[in-house]
């Protein structure tokens, strides 16, 4: 029978550039972590406090970025792979209506950054996220997230946290099939087989595989692999989506365009980007 684990996420203020995101984890669970517990943070929070963006306004899209944006994603994901891959009827209408100028600038940076395969999935390319950003930024994910951990845990530990483990989480989906577990995005989490980028994401939807959000690496405990996927996603249910799941959420949320959002407006949220995550003694499950 599988461990039960209580959860509890700790809200932050919005973490802008620059933000001193050790101080504000320690902050954030100084009193509320145990012995045991792990504590789970997002990857997008530490790599936009980290400055790991790019402003996508300034990039000249190649020919084939312009190909990628104007045919591939309106056309082939929007009426073809949309359908295999059982997307939402909503975001195929938003994939055929993919914005050509500002989405080939987009594409162009998959391209540079993560590589043809990862571009040409219709979102999350390479861990490349455009969500909860404002303007025309784009978050690049963590070229190292295995010592990123490592890093915050021995800061905890330094502060006299002891004893905690710590997990960074990306939102992008890791697939079940069976025992197996396939990422289109590398982790570090053994078992969990992260490569294929385009062409792992169209497999795994069309077989309907199940899904849960992605641990990426993992400091100071010994959980498996289907332990780990459980945390990731209890996490992501429980912390929300910020401002929107998508860009395009957040640009209906704030009634603005797809590059009108501003930080004053993401800071007007409430963000979660920890979760302390607790196993349940045999106690309280009587």
């Amino acid at each position: 029978m599988s461990k039960r684990w209580l959860f509890k996420p700790i809200r932050t203020e919005y973490w802008r550039p620059s933000k001193d995101y050790l101080s504000a984890i320690l902050k954030g669970v100084k009193g509320v972590v145990k012995e045991g517990d792990v504590i789970v943070i997002s990857e997008k929070a530490i790599s936009t406090a980290k400055g790991l963006i790019v402003d996508e306004s300034k990039i000249q899209p190649t020919t084939s970025a312009h190909f990628i944006a104007s045919f591939w994603m309106r056309v082939i994901w929007g009426y073809f792979l949309g359908y295999i891959c059982h997307l939402k009827p909503k975001t195929l209408l938003r994939l055929r209506a993919y914005p050509k100028v500002e989405g080939a600038k987009h594409k162009q940076l998959a391209l540079s950054y993560a590589g043809l395969l990862q571009a040409l999935r219709h979102g999350s390319e390479g861990g490349i996220d455009v969500s909860n950003l404002p303007y025309s930024y784009a978050c690049l994910p963590l070229p190292d997230p295995k010592g990123e951990a490592e890093k915050i845990g021995r800061y905890l530990e330094a502060k006299g946290i002891r004893g905690v483990s710590v997990m960074i989480v990306d939102t992008d989906m890791t697939y079940t099939i069976g025992s197996l577990h396939l990422s289109p995005r590398r982790t570090y989490i053994r078992n969990i087989h992260g490569f294929g980028g385009f062409l792992t994401y169209v497999l795994c939807r069309m077989v309907k595989a199940r899904a849960t959000a992605t641990p990426l690496a993992l400091w100071g405990s010994l959980l498996c692999s289907e332990e780990a996927l459980r945390l990731a996603e209890a996490a992501h249910h429980i912390r929300g989506s910020g401002a929107g799941r998508t860009a395009w959420d957040a640009s209906d949320r704030f009634s603005v365009g797809l590059t009108e959002i501003s930080w004053s407006m993401l800071e007007s949220i409430p963000h979660y980007p920890i979760v302390v995550c607790r196993p349940a003694s045999s106690k309280k499950r009587g």
